[in-house]
């Protein structure tokens, strides 16, 4: 028979397991909640501030990947361990996720001190970590939030952590975010954004608009490049660098590509047919292997010709999963699509790829082209582009022309191809359609005379 003691003891030891992470030792997401919680409610008369923050490892899965599982483990055992013995009699750490710690520290009251003990968290990370017979480093990002009203709870409070987190995280390695007033109105505008665009793609409201691409050396247009372009009932005009972002982050991007290239194929269905059509994938598309299914599919649908379709990548979007990419560029190349590096010279360029990916042509980002009459360097590197490009047998795009100076530098310089508000700026189908019927009276002029 066993004793009320016995039973007290049993469970005791049955909560603790519940409330602590097995690999570590540390407190769980459960502890972490609770000590939170206790806090608030401690406080609930005299609501004195204190700090919460998340802290997460940079780099772990690759390092995890590099040395195996049973590395990973020891390193996030030692990361406990040091983060353990940074606290004082007062504060607490938890282990809340994979490689991730949340903190407690209830005698820190100010938005500048709570950096600081960040700051002297991640620094504290950044020893040398022992692997066996090797070693290993670590950097760490911190996101913060402070408690300031009765009416946060535990929940509102970590959200905001994770928030200044994630803005800790896109600004690069070793920072430190707090939670502030503007974040938070900032991220507010954000799901706004997201909740109207979710109903504009389902609407079917994002519309294409067409720039015309150009022969430099005699001005006839030879293709469009598709851009999107999205009005709202209610926020109005939503540039396109806010919402094609929003878009990636928040796994709407493939269903809005999906919209804007069958209604621009449709629209595109009407023009000369010697006309193509240029169309840009996001980084997120590349690692999607139903990507090159999405496309061919819609091109069936809308009965427009593949051999006048051309996809334009980014370097950076190659980065992301270089296997996939490759594999969804040859399943595009196999049906007559063709293919484009866009913004060269901007990302994480290598010569390489020009050779692993065999791409049909080369875009000369706008950055080089903005400065071509007056910055020796961006003439240099438009000509070793150009030369490269030639020996390898693909074609050039300038983009972001807008005088007539720099398309007649580009000419000299042997570039075929341009592109910029000089020859037009993107406008809708029905402007694309006055813009081809406009050009096609002016060569027909050009004939007579």
């Amino acid at each position: 028979m066993q004793t009320s003691f016995g039973t007290g003891q049993a469970n005791r030891e049955s909560t603790d397991l519940a409330f602590t992470d097995p690999l570590t030792g540390l407190g769980n997401h459960r502890r972490f909640f609770d000590k939170v919680d206790r806090l608030i409610s401690d406080r609930a008369d005299d609501p004195a501030p204190f700090t919460v923050g998340i802290l997460d490892l940079d780099g772990f899965k690759p390092i995890n990947d590099l040395f195996g599982h049973k590395a990973g483990d020891d390193i996030l055992i030692q990361v406990a361990m040091r983060l353990r013995a940074s606290m004082d009699g007062h504060s607490t750490v938890c282990r809340i996720g994979a490689d991730e710690f949340a903190f407690l520290y209830p005698l820190v009251f100010s938005e500048e001190a709570a950096a600081e003990k960040s700051r002297m968290l991640i620094e504290i990370l950044s020893a040398p970590y022992d692997v066996g017979e090797r070693t290993a480093r670590l950097s760490a990002s911190v996101g913060c939030s402070l408690f300031y009203s009765g009416d946060e709870t535990t929940e509102i409070l970590v959200n905001k952590a994770e928030t200044a987190l994630y803005h800790a995280k896109r600004s690069g390695r070793g920072r430190v975010v707090v939670y502030t007033r503007e974040m938070e109105e900032a991220a507010k505008r954000v799901t706004r954004i997201e909740q109207a665009l979710r109903r504009a793609v389902s609407a079917g409201e994002v519309e294409p608009h067409f720039q015309p691409i150009v022969d430099l050396s005699t001005r006839r247009t030879i293709g469009f490049e598709t851009l999107a372009r999205w009005t709202d009932r209610d926020l109005g005009a939503v540039p396109p660098t806010v919402f094609i972002p929003i878009a990636e982050e928040r796994g709407i991007i493939g269903p809005l590509s999906q919209l804007v290239l069958r209604k621009a194929t449709e629209a595109a269905r009407s023009w000369p047919s010697d006309l193509f059509l240029s169309f840009n994938l996001s980084p997120s598309q590349l690692v999607d292997q139903n990507t090159g299914l999405h496309i061919l599919a819609i091109l069936d649908r809308t009965g427009f010709d593949p051999r006048r379709l051309e996809i334009e990548i980014t370097e950076t979007g190659l980065m992301n999963d270089p296997a996939s990419a490759a594999q969804i560029v040859d399943d595009l190349r196999r049906v007559g699509i063709r293919v484009s590096l866009d913004d060269f010279g901007t990302g994480q360029s290598s010569l390489g790829r020009l050779r692993e990916f065999h791409f049909d042509k080369l875009k000369i980002d706008r950055a080089f082209v903005s400065s071509i009459l007056d910055d020796r360097p961006s003439e240099h590197i438009i000509r070793a582009i150009l030369a490269m490009c030639e020996g390898l047998g693909m074609d050039v795009v300038a983009e972001g022309i807008e005088e007539e100076a720099q398309a007649d530098r580009l000419v000299q310089f042997g570039c075929a191809g341009g592109q910029g508000y000089l020859f037009g700026k993107p406008v809708d189908a029905d402007a694309t359609l006055g813009y081809l019927r406009d050009s096609f009276r002016g060569a027909l002029r050009a004939k007579a005379i």
